[in-house]
């Protein structure tokens, strides 16, 4: 009675099993039955004949075998066939030919069984743990979870989901100023889910891109929605990010509904992310144009680009050039990230000559709508129009021959006089 007793127990335990490791009733059912069919087999030589019965919500199970009535003398397989005299003993009416069917208690196959059987189902579980965990966190890959620190080694940290799932937080994905205790919450993307030899390891990131990413679509409901678009990411975690936006609606301002107001809605990013200044700026498909607000805060004079080789030359006044370089040199590292262009920056010096002039201060002689065609090519000032090329202002700013001349005539009269 006690090894039943400890059998039926063992059930129970793996019933509370399912329920922690969330593993659905209809699988669990099956594991079972597979388990206890493994062992028959390995005891008989085939589990065909018999019917197994589990009862998860009562926490038992049962074991039934049929055998055909078989003549004393050729009984050739006690698993398989049963004499005549030991049928009739179970009912008078057997008859040869006929079958058998009678309960068998697992209890009296010994305890080598059930050692077996709970060595069979604890491997099964385990793997089936493996493969929902799997299964799991591959759908979750860019997607924001929280989870409580657990452990932290120096490369290190190890995390639990709600659930109990072990989760790693690299070094190497941690923002520098990260700083942790055990209990507390971290939130991170999911950033890959390893499965070698079926043994799941789920890193997390805090350094992505695509966390800075999904921080914004919680944070701003026009980019959820799916009217205010990231077009860009660029990240030197915790210390700059310039995020480039984009609207399918005129009527909104991705920048300003990025930030919100008085910065409502990205100081909370900001605050996630270690106090990491975010630069968000209008995208745009013309490369001049992105590559000057991917500078910003620094204005520049001109640009010169060379689109096979991705590279352009920017010309800025002395003043400007520490601005588009930036501290440490990040803002015009997150420039070249942003724009995937190699830019240098040279100091726009006049030797001798007179100060530059901003197009701007030409709009009572040239059309602005010609102005900012010219500024959007990277020709924001007179002398930068005059050191391009006619025929490249022609083409780049997609202008008539004759209004380039007329604009390159009232620029140099200007210096002339």
């Amino acid at each position: 009675m006690a090894k039943k007793e400890e059998t039926i127990s063992m059930v129970d335990t793996f019933s509370e099993f399912k329920e922690l490791k969330n593993i659905d009733r209809t699988t669990m059912i099956s594991v079972l039955e597979e388990s206890f069919r493994n062992v028959l087999s390995k005891m008989f030589g085939t589990d065909e004949n018999f019917d197994v019965i589990v009862n998860p919500d009562k926490g038992d199970f049962e074991i039934w075998r049929n055998r055909e009535v078989v003549a004393d003398e050729d009984v050739t397989d006690t698993n398989l066939q049963i004499s005549l005299s030991e049928a009739k003993k179970i009912d008078e009416d057997y008859e040869i030919g006929e079958e058998v069917t009678d309960e068998v208690f697992f209890e009296k196959f010994g305890r080598r069984a059930i050692l077996n059987l709970r060595q069979t189902l604890a491997s099964k579980i385990l793997e089936l743990q493996k493969d929902s965990i799997y299964n799991k966190y591959k759908d979750k890959i860019g997607q924001i979870i929280s989870a409580e620190v657990y452990q932290i080694w120096k490369k290190e940290m190890l995390l639990l989901d709600d659930e109990g799932n072990e989760l790693l937080l690299p070094k190497t994905e941690q923002i520098p100023t990260d700083f942790y205790r055990k209990g507390e919450t971290v939130r991170a993307v999911v950033a890959r889910v390893d499965n070698k030899n079926n043994n799941p390891k789920i890193i997390i990131s805090r350094t992505s891109p695509v966390f800075l990413q999904r921080l914004f679509e919680l944070e701003v409901p026009e980019i959820h929605d799916g009217l205010i678009l990231i077009r860009k990411i660029a990240r030197i975690p915790g210390e700059r990010a310039k995020v480039a936006v984009e609207s399918y609606d005129d009527r909104i301002d991705p920048v300003g509904a990025c930030v919100g107001v008085k910065g409502s809605r990205i100081h909370g990013i900001v605050r996630e992310l270690r106090n990491e200044n975010i630069d968000v700026i209008n995208y745009t498909n013309n490369i001049s144009l992105f590559i000057q607000r991917a500078l910003s805060p620094a204005k520049i004079s001109s640009i010169r680009l060379n689109e096979e080789e991705h590279k352009a030359e920017v010309f800025l006044k002395p003043e400007e050039v520490s601005l588009a370089i930036g501290k440490g040199g990040l803002n015009i590292k997150l420039a070249c990230m942003l724009t995937e262009y190699t830019i240098d920056v040279y100091r726009d010096i006049d030797e001798g000559e007179e100060e530059d002039i901003y197009l701007d201060e030409f709009k009572d002689e040239i059309d602005g709508w010609v102005i900012e065609a010219l500024k959007a090519i990277g020709c924001a000032t007179a002398k930068s129009v005059l050191a391009t090329p006619r025929d490249v202002l022609i083409e780049k700013a997609d202008l008539e021959e004759s209004t380039v001349d007329e604009v390159i005539n009232i620029l140099k009269a200007e210096f002339e006089e």
